[in-house]
């Protein structure tokens, strides 16, 4: 009889805990939650519901918008197929054997590009400058041969090298620039580049720019 007891007992005390766990929060911690609760609800509200101006939060930007790093769809389909539309006048002269009339200084010593892209370029570079961001060129347009002597420095980009098939480079057709960039110039090159056509295309190579138009 005596265990029977001991069981009964153990069981109400059991019940007795099982009802406190249940029973609604009280003191600090009912506190905490309440508010943990209101900050979620204010933060998961509308602008519309919050009864905010829509222009006061749009005017509410601090960093310039070039400083989030943000990249825009095109940019990143484009970043994706590393593709660049090539004009059939281009074409006719072949990959890496576009001549220098068909081309066109940058204002970086002796890199030229096709002339849109050139054209593209000096824009991009003016509007980078306003935003107080310098835009240095380490490459252009590229002939044939000197991607022949890319590809046996630097080995086959299919192959884990840096260079691509010679007469398949998009600086052959003189729509890829390679640019020295730090953090804050990548930033904004990331953010508006593609604004100027210019995309980051090529997995591996933050330096390379290809012209998409």
């Amino acid at each position: 009889m005596d265990a029977i007891a001991d069981v009964t007992q153990r069981i109400s005390e059991i019940q007795t805990k099982l009802a406190t766990l249940a029973a609604p929060p009280t003191g600090a911690f009912a506190s905490f939650l309440a508010s943990s609760s209101a900050t979620t609800t204010a933060s998961s509200t509308t602008p519309a519901s919050s009864g905010l101006d829509p222009a006061t939060l749009a005017s509410a930007t601090v960093r310039p918008s070039w400083a989030t790093g943000t990249t825009s769809a095109s940019a990143m389909t484009a970043t994706a197929t590393g593709k660049v539309t090539v004009p059939e006048e281009l074409k006719a002269y072949g990959n890496g054997r576009i001549p220098a009339s068909a081309l066109e200084t940058i204002g970086h010593g002796s890199h030229r590009l096709a002339a849109k892209a050139a054209q593209s370029f000096k824009a991009m570079e003016a509007a980078a400058a306003a935003d107080g961001v310098k835009i240095d060129v380490t490459d252009s347009y590229r002939d044939y041969d000197t991607q022949v002597d890319l590809v046996r420095r630097k080995g086959l980009y299919s192959q884990g090298g840096l260079a691509a098939k010679p007469g398949t480079s998009n600086h052959g057709w003189g729509l890829a620039v390679d640019l020295d960039l730090n953090d804050e110039q990548q930033a904004w090159m990331r953010a508006n580049g593609a604004r100027f056509g210019f995309v980051e295309d090529t997995p591996r190579e933050p330096w390379h720019w290809g012209f998409h138009g």
